[in-house]
């Protein structure tokens, strides 16, 4: 198994993976606890319309994708906040309207891309140093949001309310997180794959929520768990010659399922 770390594509995909699983796992507790895990499903599809802009210009997707996800997440904080319509409902607008422009798009092109299929399903094979280096910085803003943010974001999840009355910027907060989330989502695409990249957002902060007893606890074992993830789904992937999307979120599925199991079995 040595042997495929002498591939220079394969270490570039296990270091945004690894990288990028660290911030995805992190991200997902909150996801999880604040019950809006539709949001990824949503931020990622409306990354669809931004790679499928770069694709028809020929230029590099995530850098039209990475500002329209953001745009995307920011306008679904927004809006949630000025009008009364559902954060499902404005999700559902959103990305139905971003996931049409791809589709013109990529009609447009008329042209097969499997780049397109990359991103759609995740493929190591497409992973850059230019990944490399958006991932580090988004690793290292992770970082310096654990730092800043996360006693803030962990108090209004629990208790919005009493977070507004300490007079926490809960609504600023809430513009960062998308910030942050967005950018998150818009570059994790090419290993996870815009249609499973929701389940990464959603199944870590799930699974670790089944046996943490803190917030603390929780967002450490999201994080353990969506690195193994990643380690194992990559290189299982690469030797079965998978989509690398689809067989990180199976066995996220399968531990998930596992650990459910045995809490069950333990009660009887």
């Amino acid at each position: 198994m040595i042997e495929i770390f002498q591939h220079s594509f394969f270490i570039n995909a296990f270091i945004v993976g690894v990288l990028l699983g660290f911030s995805m796992s992190y991200f997902s507790v909150f996801v999880v606890q604040r019950r809006i895990s539709f949001i990824g499903s949503g931020l990622a599809h409306s990354a669809f319309g931004g790679v499928a802009l770069g694709l028809l210009l020929n230029i590099e997707p995530l850098f039209i994708a990475i500002p329209f996800t953001v745009i995307v997440s920011i306008l679904i904080f927004h809006l949630q906040n000025r009008t009364n319509i559902s954060s499902d409902a404005l999700i559902g607008v959103l990305f139905s309207f971003a996931v049409a422009l791809g589709i013109i798009f990529i009609a447009i092109k008329q042209t097969y891309s499997q780049d397109a299929y990359a991103y759609l399903f995740g493929s190591i094979l497409t992973v850059n140093e230019l990944d490399i280096i958006l991932s580090i910085i988004i690793f290292l803003i992770t970082l310096i949001s654990f730092k800043i943010y996360w006693e803030r974001w962990a108090y209004a999840t629990f208790d919005y309310e009493l977070a507004l009355v300490d007079k926490i910027p809960v609504t600023k907060d809430n513009y960062i997180f998308s910030i942050f989330l967005g950018i998150t989502i818009a570059l994790s695409i090419k290993i996870i794959g815009i249609i499973l990249i929701s389940a990464f957002i959603v199944i870590p902060g799930a699974t670790a929520k089944l046996y943490s007893t803190t917030f603390f606890k929780l967002t450490l074992n999201s994080i353990v768990l969506g690195i193994l993830s990643i380690v194992f789904g990559l290189v299982i992937s690469f030797l079965l010659d998978l989509p690398s999307g689809a067989v990180i979120i199976l066995l996220q599925s399968i531990i998930f399922l596992s650990i459910t199991a045995l809490k069950q079995l333990l009660k009887f």
